[in-house]
């Protein structure tokens, strides 16, 4: 087979099977020390020509981001889902990132009737998925959606660093970089970093006002706001 067949086969069996709507599912964002954890959840229809064979952090970021617009342009549907740093505290980072595996799912113009995930199982989906290790280089959709969980979370990212400069958020996007955990030494930990994480955990708060939503629910607002800033193409 070639590469194209071998990127495919996991949906073309599922197609033959008689499901129609196969979403890929795939996250970011697990291991930062600081921002929300996003999944992407997307559906391709079954004419659909693969353009995409390698996991996404192996692509450079205008790769990513010129892959993202083609996966709008040419999936059935795409949705992405949010969870909080306020709520990776609450849940830990493993329910958190399932949390926005619904909310990516829930996302969809479509209600998909079979998953493909990359290592991620979902009550709901126990007989209706199918559970991939690296997941992101053994299936088209699931490369997709962890294309567009990663350019989604760095734009996101992006956007934070605007609110708490000097942390270098646009840079390392929140991972536990020397650069990152020198900013959190000196001007210590912003509302946006994970306090249940080892590194962070009992590091001075940042002193000051700052206007960042309180809530994870305002949260949530502000991240699906910035996205559309991301999806209107400018």
């Amino acid at each position: 087979m070639d590469d194209k067949e071998v990127i495919l086969r996991f949906e073309k069996e599922l197609w033959s099977r008689g499901y129609r709507f196969v979403a890929g599912v795939d996250e970011a964002g697990r291991g930062p020390l600081a921002g929300p954890v996003v999944a992407a959840a997307v559906i391709f229809p079954r004419n659909v020509n693969p353009f995409l064979f390698k996991d996404s952090k192996k692509l450079k970021e205008k790769e990513r981001r010129e892959l993202f617009y083609r996966i709008l342009d040419e999936a059935v549907s795409v949705g992405i889902g949010f969870a909080d740093s306020l709520e990776v505290d609450s849940l830990n980072i493993y329910r958190a990132t399932l949390l926005a595996v619904r909310r990516a799912l829930s996302d969809l113009s479509v209600v998909p009737d079979f998953l493909i995930t990359d290592y991620l199982r979902l009550d709901g989906f126990k007989d209706k998925s199918l559970v991939l290790v690296k997941g992101d280089e053994r299936s088209f959709s699931c490369a997709c959606a962890s294309v567009v969980a990663k350019v989604a979370r760095d734009f996101i990212m992006e956007k934070l660093s605007e609110v708490f400069p000097g942390y270098g958020f646009e840079k390392h996007k929140g991972y536990p970089t020397k650069a990152h955990l020198l900013a959190i030494d000196s001007f210590g930990i912003t509302p946006v970093h994970r306090r249940s994480f080892g590194r962070v955990k009992g590091k001075r708060e940042k002193g000051g006002e700052n206007s960042f939503p309180v809530s994870p629910q305002e949260r949530l607002l502000y991240y699906k706001e910035k996205l559309q800033e991301l999806l209107r193409r400018d």
